[in-house]
């Protein structure tokens, strides 16, 4: 649970900045949408490894 401290007198507009900061910080909502569909292991596996050949790339790429 995201808990925001307010003083008396502050703006709700700028806890709810701090709330939506917070929140995005978890990354709760990244979580849902992968657990939205199942994906098998092995194609979890197979796009790791095609991330990092890409990235090997653009580094040799870039030296």
């Amino acid at each position: 649970m995201l808990i925001i401290p307010m003083k008396e007198g502050d703006h709700i507009e700028k806890a709810l900045k701090k709330f939506k900061k917070k929140f995005d910080r978890t990354g709760r909502m990244r979580e849902l949408r992968e657990r939205k569909h199942y994906t098998k292991p092995s194609v979890v596996k197979k796009k790791m490894v095609e991330k990092a050949v890409y990235k090997a790339v653009m580094y040799r790429e870039e030296n």
